[in-house]
């Protein structure tokens, strides 16, 4: 016998059920089914069902569980989709629900959009005769049906009247049960999921327990449970066998560029690309005609020109707001078409770019035009899509979190009550490894062996954890992507509110892509922001400067690359990339190029080989003549997908979009495929008047590196702004320093490394000050200012209203007391005025730092009576009658404790570190800097200040350290090994200072001091 199940509750449906899909389909499969429902409260994880049960042969049903507001009550529902007519009108019921975030669902919307709909009216407690006759008024009999449920088979007292009132009004009952979970002992499971949702613990009293015995019931289970009643499951099959929602196989559903009547997208299209043809390259050869044209050709047979059109109107809005943005992105760089539109800043010809690594006429694919924005303004062009197009017509795209390792354990022992020691001992126990699972840590981690098997209540947490592990927790905002459709979204995606009156689909970006629709990215890119703040700090200072002044021959931007000083350039700051760039040298834009396509896991293998044949120190060699123009700007190294396939059009003839449909096929590696391809390729290349043997080594080159090459359009886009980055840093270093310590605000590791390089580069980073920081760092004429809400402690609003008071002043405050009244005893408090003191920011008043410190209750006192809010004044403005109040003098603090409150606000020594004293009584020590700059391996003398100490044991179970220490330079890295470790641990203390006497070594690009001798000074 076949079985059917009228209601399952997907994982999909939020911390509402355990079913997966895999484990969900084999049960079926067990079970003989043949039609099953999926009943969520959303339309979340409706495709994935849809897909897996045809894939399998079960007949799937669309379904939604609601409730339903009816003049008497409101009542539970299930909705089903009879055909594609009422899934259209379940998104749309779904879709105006989740937009206007209602919990039921008004009766005049479900009898607008009942068309293909078949409903089951839940018997609960609230069923009423009244509801059903209101629910008979708005469905005929075949399309209502009453829901009965039996819990764990147990026949309600309430079901003889609700049979008897179903009788009378002549609607059919059905088997009502909806499935939570798969398996029966999964059931407690999914009762701490329950409790998650609920966000309460399991010995919470006010837990609402779950429906017992929620599984997928066996098709014996279903007999028994309703074996008096066989009619019921009878009317439940064939209920849900007439549920046929047939999905039409993908078809692009393009949105239109509005234009008027008279004007087609393919006209309008070229005449802005034959005009900024002219205004970008003036004196165009022929050869920019051909391409130009060629890519209009292709473009018009895929017809995509409002694609096009619609890219280059909201860049074009971008540009007239001033709002940066990247040069290009992936393969869309290829394009002239983009180029001549201002969709992207790379010219393809002299890079050698192929169109056909974007847009292939042998294989039709949807354009991918992503586009980097200033991720401060991102949100601006992306509201200005939505504007334009409609509030209907323009979505951004749901994406859900789940329950990783580390979470489903934390959240499973805090519903189990764990102490919260014991959560951070949990989270300890597994280890810091990107998708990892709790089965490979349980194999890995002894510690949490261990500790699972101490208690049977542990036993139990670990198996509910598994089952919960990797369900989705959460959903949130795709970062990037927005969808645009010539129809409104809820005719073929449902809709839910998002965030500033722009939807979100309901459907992640695979199953949204999936459906056709048009799917964009608008990507925040942070370089971008930073390198708009450079220019604004530029423009400020009334220089006149753009971009597209940038010449790609600037000596001096080369000399910072070769030398490595590469912090903050984008793509450029590792130090394994700048060792790259010191091994290779660059003196032309094309070798950022190489760069940023080799240093990746495999082709990185290639940058020592390409340094030499660059700087002469091996020749250069070509596997066979065809290459050599094609891979000489590479010193023969194949490094872009590009090059590969230049190099089956130049030995083999193959067109270029044959080329690419090659060199995909090949770089999957499955052998069949490998053997066909090789066998066409030798064939064409022998038609050329290649000898097979010459062939077959070529291919032979091309299979290695088809996996290894990188686009060369993405690779020439993103070196643009390296290149640029790395010129305004040779350039502007004021500029560039103070946009990026603004933007590092809150990560103090990176303020510290950027003021110690700025230190080495004599550059000045000027104290904190009431009267002339801002709230993010500025340049100033001698340096950079640092900025208020750099300083720890000082909130957001207290830094605006500072600013705000003393943008107000004619004159500067004379004192604390000045200060204190201006700001009000609202704001003027010992938490907000004490980090300032501390910091140096009211140096300005000539006071010593302990004297204010000392005052600041005082001041507080005096705010409070002369200024308590901000509305109040009592002497508006004058406090002479009530007398000047007086500093409480002290004694200057001790230039240590001065130096602590300033590492405690500030995150580092700011006046002075605490080396410099003591490095000028020692002739023989070193600036840590020096050290670290050397490319000698000697004998070194360095004071510093122990910042990390990580004490191990060797393979032989002996003591050993690493030690950082740090001087007014820089920090560097010393090792003890056991015998020193031995002499010397007992003065090993954070914060000590202590003379280093040992041999400098650099391994593996990183420098360190093999100790020999530690003193403590």
């Amino acid at each position: 016998m076949q079985t059917v199940y009228p209601q399952i509750v997907t994982s999909a449906d939020m911390l509402k059920s355990t079913i997966q899909l895999e484990q969900l389909v084999e049960k079926l499969k067990k079970n003989n089914t043949k039609v099953a429902a999926i009943t969520n409260s959303k339309l979340y994880g409706v495709l994935p069902f849809w897909h897996t049960l045809i894939k399998n042969q079960i007949q799937p049903v669309i379904g939604l569980t609601l409730k339903v507001q009816l003049d008497y009550s409101p009542v539970s529902i299930v909705l089903y989709a009879e055909n594609n007519k009422g899934y259209e009108n379940i998104l749309k019921i779904s879709s105006g629900m989740e937009t206007r975030e209602l919990d039921l669902l008004p009766k005049k919307w479900l009898h607008a959009y009942k068309e293909g709909i078949i409903a089951v009216y839940k018997a609960d407690l609230l069923f009423s005769k009244d509801s059903l006759e209101e629910l008979k008024s708005i469905f005929t009999p075949t399309y209502l049906f009453v829901g009965v449920e039996r819990p764990s088979g147990i026949e309600t007292e309430e079901e003889k009247a609700i049979r008897k009132t179903c009788g009378e009004e002549n609607i059919k009952l059905t088997a009502y049960h909806e499935c939570r979970y798969v398996e029966k002992d999964d059931a407690f499971a999914f009762e701490v999921l329950n409790a998650m949702d609920q966000s309460v613990k399991m010995s919470d009293f006010q837990r609402k327990k779950p429906q017992p015995d929620s599984h997928l019931l066996s098709h014996e289970e279903w007999q028994e449970w309703f074996t008096d009643v066989p009619e019921w499951l009878s009317n439940t099959k064939l209920m849900l066998e007439r549920c046929m929602v047939v999905f039409d196989k993908k078809k692009h559903i393009m949105p239109k560029y509005p234009l008027p009547a008279e004007i087609t997208a393919k006209d309008y299209l070229t005449l802005q690309c034959e005009e900024g043809l002219k205004a970008r390259i003036p004196h165009y050869t022929h050869d920019y005609t051909v391409r130009l044209h060629y890519e209009l050709d292709v473009i018009s047979q895929m017809q995509y020109e409002d694609y096009f059109l619609i890219v280059q109107d909201f860049m074009k809005f971008a540009r007239q707001s001033n709002i940066l943005t990247g040069p290009g992105r992936g393969s869309s760089a290829s394009s002239l078409v983009a180029y001549t539109l201002y969709i992207t800043d790379v010219d393809p010809l002299p890079y050698g770019l192929l169109f056909e690594r974007f847009l292939n006429p042998e294989r039709i694919t949807m354009p991918d035009i992503d586009i980097d924005f200033a991720d401060s303004k991102r949100m601006d062009v992306v509201r200005y899509v939505a504007e334009k197009y409609g509030q209907n017509y323009v979505s951004q795209i749901i994406t859900f979190g789940t329950l990783s390792a580390k979470a489903a354990a934390r959240e499973v022992a805090r519903v189990f009550g764990f102490e919260s020691s014991t959560l951070e001992a949990i989270s300890s126990f597994i280890p810091s490894k990107l998708g990892i699972t709790l089965k490979e840590a349980y194999d890995q981690s002894s510690k949490l062996r261990e500790f699972i098997q101490t208690e049977d209540i542990r036993k139990k947490w670990f198996d509910v954890a598994l089952k919960l592990e990797g369900l989705p927790r959460n959903a949130s905002t795709h970062a990037a992507g927005v969808v645009l459709s010539p129809v409104p979204l809820v005719d073929i995606v449902p809709i839910q509110k998002g965030h500033e009156d722009i939807y979100l689909t309901q459907w992640p970006m695979k199953e949204v892509e999936e459906k056709g629709l048009l799917k964009m990215d608008f990507l925040g890119l942070r370089n971008l922001t930073i390198m708009e703040r450079i220019l604004n700090s530029i423009h400020y200072k009334k220089q006149s400067f753009s971009l597209k002044e940038i010449p790609f021959n600037d000596e001096q931007t080369f000399r910072l690359l070769q030398k490595g000083d590469t912090t903050g350039v984008f793509q450029l700051e590792s130090s394994g990339m700048r060792s790259a760039l010191k091994q290779i040298k660059p003196t032309r834009f094309e070798d950022i190029v190489a760069v940023n396509a080799l240093y990746r896991p495999g082709p990185m293998e290639s940058i020592p080989l390409y340094a030499k044949r660059k700087l002469g120190h091996v020749p250069v060699t070509y596997e066979h003549p065809v290459l050599e123009p094609i891979l000489k700007e590479t010193y023969g190294i194949i490094v872009y997908q590009e090059q590969i396939m230049q190099i089956a059009s130049q030995m083999a003839g193959f067109t270029f979009g044959e080329a690419d449909l090659l060199r995909r096929a090949v770089s999957k590696k499955i052998r069949e495929v490998l053997e066909k391809e090789r066998s066409h390729f030798v064939h064409k290349a022998k038609q050329l008047g290649h000898q097979e043997q010459a062939a077959t080594s070529v291919y032979d080159l091309i299979v290695r590196f088809a996996d290894y090459g990188f686009p060369k359009s993405h690779a020439v886009a993103y070196s643009v702004i390296s290149y640029q980055m790395a010129y305004l840093k040779a350039h502007y270093p004021l500029e560039f320093y103070g946009a990026l310590l603004s933007t590092a605000i809150g990560n103090q590791d990176k303020i510290n490394q950027l003021v110690l390089e700025m230190k080495q580069k004599q550059i000045s980073v000027l104290p904190p000050s009431i009267f002339k920081s801002q709230s993010t760092f500025t340049v100033e004429q001698n340096g950079i200012r640092f900025g208020l809400q750099a300083v720890k402690g000082i909130s957001y609003p207290f830094t605006q209203k500072l600013l705000q008071q003393r943008q107000r002043r004619s004159a500067k405050w004379e004192d604390i007391f000045d200060l204190a009244t201006d700001l009000s005893a609202v704001f003027f408090t010992r938490k907000n005025i004490e980090p300032l003191v501390k910091a140096g920011a009211l140096d300005d008043f000539g006071v010593e730092r302990s004297t204010l410190l000392a005052t600041i209750d005082a001041a507080v006192k005096y705010a409070e009576l002369v200024s308590p809010t901000e509305e109040t004044d009592l002497f508006e403005g004058d406090s002479s009658p009530f007398g000047k109040s007086k500093y409480i003098k002290t004694d200057p603090l001790p230039v240590m404790l001065k130096l602590q409150f300033e590492k405690e606000v500030l995150g580092q020594y700011f006046s002075e570190h605490p080396t410099v004293s003591k490095k000028k009584t020692n002739d023989k020590v070193q600036h840590i800097w020096d050290i670290m700059q050397s490319s000698k391996d000697s004998f070194v003398h360095a004071i510093g200040m122990i910042q990390e100490i990580r004490r191990i044991r060797t393979k032989k179970g002996e003591a050993m350290a690493f030690v950082t220490i740090q001087d007014d330079t820089g920090n560097i890295s010393v090792t003890l090994f056991p015998e020193e470790y031995a002499k010397f641990n007992a003065i090993l203390k954070e914060q000590a200072i202590i003379l280093v006497e040992g041999k400098r070594e650099s391994r593996n690009n990183r420098i360190q001091v093999i100790a020999k001798n530690i003193t403590l000074y």
